[in-house]
Parts: C-alpha cells; sequence; structure tokens
C-alpha cells in the first residue's frame, strides 16, 4: 500500500488548548504523526497540487482567513496562538468583520484549536497528502493511506474546529468526484462524529456519508451526529449516523460497521474514503470506547471485503505511544 506525508505537515504545534473548563497542553501534536511514521515504515512525501482541490470544498474567504489570520492576530498585540472566545450560536450572517476576535469566532467553532502561523502551512500539506492518495488510487491502486495530521472531518466548508481546518476526506470525495467517479462513499470510524464532513455534503446525493461514533448526547460535538439526521433535498437518505454509547467493544462496533458497509452497498460507490480515527482504542485519553490493537485490522478487513477501491485518511487518535501500532493494524487489513 502507498502512503503519503509531507513533513511540513509537523510545522503546526500550537502550545494549548481549552479543554474541561481549563487549559492544557496541546493533544493533536506533532508526536502523532511521527509516532505512526515509524510504525508504518515511513511514507512518500507528496507533490504539491496546489489549491484547486482545496478551493472545490472549502470557500474563498475562509482560506484567505487561515492564511491571515494569525498574523492579523499578532499585528494586533495577542500574545500566543490565535483563539476564540465569541461565537455567533444563531443567524450566522455573512458580515464583514475588521476586528480578528469577531473573525475567529465567524470561522471556528470552539476554543480547543488554536491557529498558528505554520496552521495553513501544515493544513495544506496535509491536503496534498490526502490528494496524493486519492491519485494513487484513481491511477489503479487497490487502497492508499493518508497521514493526515491536522486532521480534517470536524472542519466545514467555512470554518475549522476539532484540531481540524481542511477537511481531508472530503477534499479526497469531491477530487474523485471531479476526477470522474460518479459516485464516492465515506466511511467515518472515528470516536467524534465529523460534523464538517457531514455539512459539507448535507444536501448532495452523490456522495454519500456514514459515520460510526460516540453517541453526541455525551461526547463532543453534541451538536451534529444523531441517528435522525439523514441530509436533505438531493441529499435526503445519503447521510447515515450510527451514535454508540460510551464503553462499546469490538461487536457493536462492528455491527455498526456491517450496517453502514451494506447502506455502503446499496449506494454502489466507484469510490470509499475511510475516515479513520484511532481515538476509538481502549485507554485513549480523550474518548471512550474500547477497542483494542487487534480490533482494527478485523475492522479493515471487513471493509476491504467490499472490493471498493479506498482512501484512507488519518483523522484522531491520541494515545501517542499506542497509536502507530494502532494504524499499522488497520493497514494490515487492508
Amino acid at each position: 500500500m502507498r502512503k503519503f506525508f509531507s513533513p511540513r505537515q509537523l510545522a503546526h504545534a500550537p502550545a494549548r488548548e481549552l479543554h474541561n473548563g481549563g487549559f492544557t497542553a496541546y493533544a493533536e501534536t506533532p508526536a502523532r504523526a511521527e509516532t505512526i511514521l515509524r510504525a508504518i515504515g515511513g511514507a512518500e512525501t507528496p507533490e504539491d497540487r496546489g489549491d484547486a482541490a482545496i478551493r472545490a470544498v472549502h470557500t474563498d474567504d475562509y482560506l484567505d482567513f487561515l492564511r491571515e489570520g494569525p498574523a492579523r492576530w499578532a499585528a494586533a498585540g495577542r500574545p500566543g496562538d490565535a483563539m476564540g472566545y465569541v461565537w455567533p450560536v444563531v443567524g450566522r450572517r455573512s458580515l464583514k468583520l475588521d476586528r480578528i476576535d469577531g473573525q475567529i469566532g465567524r470561522y471556528s467553532f470552539d476554543a480547543s484549536t488554536p491557529l498558528t502561523a505554520q496552521s495553513w502551512e501544515s493544513a495544506h500539506a496535509s491536503a496534498q497528502s490526502v490528494l496524493a492518495a486519492t491519485h494513487a488510487v484513481l491511477d489503479g491502486e487497490r487502497a492508499a493511506f493518508a497521514l493526515c495530521r491536522p486532521p480534517g472531518h470536524h472542519a466545514g466548508a467555512d470554518y475549522y474546529g476539532g484540531y481540524c481546518y481542511l477537511n481531508t476526506a472530503a477534499i479526497a470525495a469531491q477530487a474523485a468526484r471531479d476526477a470522474g467517479r460518479q459516485r464516492v462513499a465515506i466511511l467515518d470510524i472515528d470516536y467524534h462524529h465529523g460534523n464538517g464532513t457531514q455539512d459539507i455534503f448535507w444536501d448532495r446525493g452523490d456522495v454519500f456519508y456514514a459515520s460510526i461514533h460516540a453517541d453526541p448526547a455525551s461526547d463532543y460535538p453534541f451538536y451534529w451526529g444523531h441517528a435522525d439526521e439523514t441530509g436533505t433535498g438531493d441529499g435526503e437518505g445519503a447521510t447515515l449516523n450510527l451514535p454508540l454509547p460510551q464503553g462499546s467493544q469490538l461487536a457493536p462496533f462492528r455491527r455498526a460497521q456491517d450496517q453502514a458497509l451494506e447502506a455502503i452497498a446499496r449506494f454502489a460507490p466507484d469510490l470509499l474514503v475511510v475516515s479513520f480515527g484511532a481515538d476509538t482504542w481502549e485507554s485513549d485519553p480523550i474518548a471512550h470506547f474500547k477497542l483494542t490493537t487487534d480490533d482494527y485490522a478485523v475492522l479493515a478487513r471487513d471493509i476491504a471485503a467490499c472490493g471498493w477501491p479506498s482512501v484512507i485518511a488519518m483523522e484522531g487518535g491520541y494515545a501517542v505511544d499506542a497509536l502507530g501500532a494502532n494504524v499499522a493494524s488497520l493497514l494490515s487489513g487492508f
């Protein structure tokens, strides 16, 4: 299996985040990628394909903000990483706001995702990794892996959060569509619901989104991922959410994944994007499922048995010491 990662993805390294009422060390560290690389034997450096595929998913004003926001934060005399503290909870309007504080609230949805001077460089490189994996599959590879860091599935077309700035799974899916694949499916098996991915394809019928995740009644991101969210307009029925309770082990997770794979099979995709998060592991510090390292190979074999060309995009997983083994186990199943 071909694997892709750019060293530029290590540059993004916020100092801290707001978590459970206090500031703590940022969990989505460069060490996550480094331990994965050691476990999987390294990866190819992707070529830079520019911004066109990114702009096919994200709005121009949002991308401009990601590039320019940190410098504007520093110019305003603010120390540290750029972080929001006020958000429009209803009726988001397209206002032209000059103050950086208002812009951060406009383009983000939480306080756990600081913006640094290196965030755009790393997020852009992460998108290049998933594009390289996508084109490898489009060119005939059975499966390819993109070590996406920062991850992507919480980022919407015009907002960031949940450690995510550019939605790599959505970028992969849209790139496949633009390359002529008529129907693309996304299977999200991260502990947290991929709210950004759901939002991007919410009213579209050409991309099917299925997610298995912790019940948002108890877990982040809370406001998305409930079982009754199924899409709208042309996308009605093209979203499938399968929330599970905290403490879920392999058996219920596998049953949910089988349900998702059956729905994807009915959709009959030309290509599958797998958003994989190893934060479903039994001892992840910020999640509460109970999958073991060996379980990931089981889940991957079930996916691979369906026979769809597959792009695997890395999402979460914060138990750094075990992360490499967990990712290697998943890839072994493909």
